[in-house]
């Protein structure tokens, strides 16, 4: 996959001043757009396409900003489940040469008023808008939004966000607005007083979405989807009390046709059924968690092809694996890959059984090799892992 960067500028850089500069300098489109803001630490891509989804089954041309991308960097810009066209990303990079040399845009910051200007352009009925990282401090965050929600806190990004649950929580927080909504989908306590108490002090409706039962359900598989669907329902909920017309319908056929309107995959996706391949982007300990807990619910022999980044914390990854299960270890192919052989002393240690491969593919390759019928391969543990494989194989028959 291309590494995209302007200049050498690293890919994220924290702060609301150099977005204010670069959204000036294309006339703030943002503020032009009819905008709904998803933060959290799991979960904003599946809530953001999901809600997505709804809105395109009521008619609605909706401008969707998810990051990152697996296979394609134009995945990230859609508008109604379509990747902005290349031409328009090549013609934005050569409208950023004329820019003041003192704005340096960081790759997610010129990224996020491209989509900004693309929606605009396409004059977009709504934008549904993913945070990249955290919330206070990141470039989604000058937009004034209908509705921001958040749908849950875990550890992640600790050497940028915080080094628990609650200053996460309050980094999160941050993209909560004066007397805009903000509904909050973490089931514990001590975070939904944190996003409370920045609702109160900003005169913000706080929405508690996991108040909320329902029996509603969507293609999108993974059974961590059954908490995003609340959000979405509630985020619904407050659209109508804004009088945007979502019918019933649209919504149970929008959450039922995520897949087929936004073309979103990497979440449990199921790349094959014979044998069953199943790849998904969880990255962090939370979301890893919910992911083996599931693939232990599945009663076959697993090949687990795994591949991390830098700051992957294995030793703890290592005590969740799932069981009955054989590991082959990758190195994805961008410069923040961890080479397995880095980590080999703490899978001996773990007395698991495992090989190490040069790449996700040839992993991958070993693993399918060795797969019966009535066993079955996951591919994860970055989204780099999940990009990787797709792109070299979702083109091929399954």
């Amino acid at each position: 996959m291309p590494n995209y960067q302007i200049d050498g500028q690293k890919a994220y850089k924290p702060g609301l001043e150099n977005i204010t500069k670069l959204c000036a300098f294309f006339g703030n489109p943002q503020g032009k757009l009819k905008t709904i803001h998803i933060g959290g630490t799991n979960g904003k891509g599946s809530t953001s396409n999901m809600l997505a989804s709804v809105l395109q089954e009521q008619g609605y041309k909706v401008g969707l900003y998810n990051s990152p991308h697996l296979i394609d960097f134009a995945e990230r810009i859609k508008v109604n489940g379509n990747n902005c066209e290349k031409e328009f990303v090549f013609d934005f990079i050569q409208k950023l040469k004329k820019m003041p040399e003192e704005i340096k845009p960081s790759f997610f910051e010129f990224t996020t008023v491209m989509a900004f200007e693309y929606f605009h352009k396409k004059n977009v009925d709504f934008a549904i808008i993913e945070v990249g990282l955290g919330g206070r401090l990141d470039s989604t965050n000058i937009i004034k939004p209908l509705v921001a929600a958040i749908t849950n806190i875990d550890l992640d990004h600790q050497n940028i966000l915080g080094n628990t649950i609650e200053e996460i929580a309050l980094e999160k927080a941050g993209i909560v607005k004066p007397h805009i909504p903000i509904i909050s989908g973490d089931e514990r306590d001590s975070v939904k007083n944190i996003i409370e108490q920045k609702a109160l002090e900003n005169h913000s409706e706080f929405i508690d979405a996991t108040k909320l039962s329902t029996n509603l359900d969507t293609d999108l598989q993974g059974n961590y989807q059954k908490k995003n669907i609340r959000v979405v329902l509630t985020l619904v909920d407050e659209l109508r009390k804004q009088k945007i017309e979502i019918s019933e319908k649209s919504l149970e056929i929008g959450l039922k046709n995520v897949q087929k309107n936004t073309k979103f995959i990497g979440r449990w996706f199921q790349f094959s059924k014979n044998p069953l391949i199943v790849c998904d982007t969880a990255h962090n300990q939370a979301g890893l968690e919910l992911v083996f807990a599931q693939l232990n619910e599945i009663d076959k022999f697993k090949h687990i092809v795994l591949g991390f980044v830098n700051d992957k914390k294995i030793d703890e990854v290592l005590k969740i694996l799932p069981e009955r299960a054989r590991y082959y270890f990758v190195k994805p192919a961008i410069n923040r890959g961890r080479n397995p052989k880095e980590y080999e002393d703490l899978l001996i240690s773990a007395k698991i059984d495992y090989e190490i491969f040069e790449s996700v593919n040839v992993g991958f390759s070993a693993a399918k090799a060795r797969c019966l019928d009535s066993e079955m391969i996951f591919v994860g543990g970055s989204n780099f892992v999940v990009g990787e494989f797709l792109e070299k194989n979702l083109s091929e028959p399954q």
